[in-house]
């Protein structure tokens, strides 16, 4: 069992307000061989959690390119006063970010390859290998994109497996970014299952920073969105974790992710999420409280 899931599991639970509707739990939510999709109901929801579970569902992304050492010094200390999961920072960043959280339980969490994923899979190695060797506990990185569209699974699996023995040796875990908004729903469920073959510790949706091209000549991102989020649990062992990055920008956006078994969110609005939670009663004992869930239409980015 994952460090996250001895947190989530003993009071983590949800409903809607049906008659006869029992409570759901985490672990019961679309997984592995269960090929049933979770179906949302138009009625009011909630969950029961706690003011903690909340905090460690957050990596708190720090990976804006502008971000300068005043930025991240700022983050740092958002991280430390809601003791979230992680920071998640660029790899320059490693030595101040584990000078700063000295002390705490918030996690480095390092990105490789970002955010497009062409680097080689040497270099990829070479960079997973320094970021945990520095103290990187949990590593992001992104898939070769061009070659999961091509469909050279082949390539797509090797440089995944070779990143995460190189990151288990450190005693660290990898999350594998495969940025939805360029993929087909084929390509998602093939990488779930080439990383669930390998053993990842997470499968991620999206970097934050993916644009695409509109037919208009504009860009723009989704991010994590339902549907994709529903396919990646459904297609990912159980033990695989599933983290949700760009456009879940709430403390309800949190609450509906979680309800459908993802376990991590990618967050830069963490300070507003956790004190609409406090404002909303979340406390550090079992809390129910409604959510809202997530717009469709909603737009992606941290």
């Amino acid at each position: 069992m994952s460090r996250f899931m001895k947190h989530l599991d003993p009071a983590f639970h949800y409903h809607t307000h049906e008659e006869n509707t029992p409570n759901i739990s985490a672990s019961q939510t679309t997984t592995g061989t269960n090929k049933t999709p979770f179906k949302m109901s138009s009625q009011p929801k909630a969950i029961t959690v706690t003011l903690r579970q909340i905090a460690k569902m957050i990596d708190h992304s720090l990976l804006h390119p502008t971000m300068t050492d005043a930025d991240i010094l700022n983050g740092l200390r958002i991280c430390k006063k809601y003791s979230v999961a992680t920071a998640c920072v660029k790899p320059y960043l490693i030595p101040l970010v584990k000078k700063e959280l000295e002390g705490t339980d918030v996690l480095i969490c390092p990105v490789i390859g970002f955010p497009h994923g062409n680097s080689t899979t040497e270099v990829k190695v070479f960079e997973a290998e320094a970021a945990a060797a520095a103290g990187g506990k949990e590593i992001d990185m992104v898939i070769n994109i061009g070659k999961a569209l091509g469909g050279d699974w082949e390539y797509v699996s090797r440089e995944i497996r070779q990143i995460n023995q190189t990151v288990a040796k450190h005693g660290a875990i990898l999350k594998v970014i495969f940025e939805n908004d360029y993929l087909e729903e084929k390509h998602i469920i093939r990488l779930c299952e080439i990383c669930s073959d390998i053993g990842v510790g997470f499968v991620k949706s999206s970097t934050g920073y993916g644009f695409v091209k509109q037919p208009d000549g504009k860009y723009s991102y989704k991010g994590a969105t339902v549907p994709h989020l529903k396919i990646m649990r459904q297609y990912s062992k159980p033990e695989v974790q599933v983290k949700a990055a760009g456009g879940v920008r709430t403390l309800d956006d949190l609450l509906h992710v979680m309800s459908l078994g993802v376990t991590r969110i990618g967050a830069t609005a963490t300070a507003a999420i956790m004190e609409e939670a406090i404002r909303r009663g979340v406390t550090e004992s079992p809390t129910t409280v409604e959510f809202k869930p997530i717009d469709g239409n909603s737009s992606g980015g941290y």
